[in-house]
């Protein structure tokens, strides 16, 4: 029986196997165990994946080993990514929804994304004033236009920062939108942190 790069004979040796005899590249013959698709001699750099034939050692290991606390402290966060795996886009309209009340949820839960924390702190430095200036009204019985006209404006204020807030997220990469006097000072504290 010749062996030949054809034969389909059960228990034949695939045509790769060092052990088998290549008949069609005789220039070969010098090394027969000599693979042209393998590297001849060792990578330059040092592998250190184990899916890339590297060896794992404590110190390249990813979940474990001396040199695991060290890579997690130097991991630079996505800036996609949020605390709960949730959408920036929602996080960040949600902190203006409900005024004070979903900023302050979320400078609370929210502790991994900077963009949904920036839109926490300027819509609590924004809902806050014009909220308190609403009740202050109400209290003052001022007159029903005045109060009206306050209303109109916190609804039309809070409603266009969160539609900024996830338009800017979802289609202008992330960009910041910023109110006057009250942007700036949220960015300020958000770096601060």
């Amino acid at each position: 029986m010749s062996l030949s790069a054809s034969s389909f004979a059960p228990y034949t040796p695939p045509p790769d196997d060092p052990g088998y005899p290549s008949q069609q590249q005789p220039s070969m013959s010098s090394s027969r165990f000599a693979r042209s698709w393998f590297p001849t001699q060792p990578p330059t750099r040092e592998v250190t994946s184990y899916q890339s034939g590297g060896i794992p050692s404590w110190e390249t290991a990813i979940a474990g080993g001396s040199g695991a606390d060290e890579e997690v402290g130097t991991q630079i966060h996505n800036q996609w990514e949020t605390r709960y795996n949730m959408r920036v886009d929602f996080l960040a309209a949600w902190a203006y929804v409900l005024g004070p009340v979903s900023a302050f949820c979320m400078l609370i839960l929210e502790t991994h994304n900077d963009y949904v924390r920036f839109h926490a702190y300027q819509s609590a430095l924004l809902s806050t004033p014009l909220i308190l200036l609403r009740i202050l009204a109400s209290l003052l019985q001022l007159p029903s236009i005045l109060q009206t006209f306050l209303t109109l404006v916190l609804i039309s204020s809070v409603g266009f920062m969160s539609f900024r807030a996830h338009n800017d997220a979802s289609r202008n990469g992330l960009s910041r939108f910023y109110v006057p006097f009250i942007g700036p000072l949220a960015e300020r504290w958000l770096d601060d942190e």
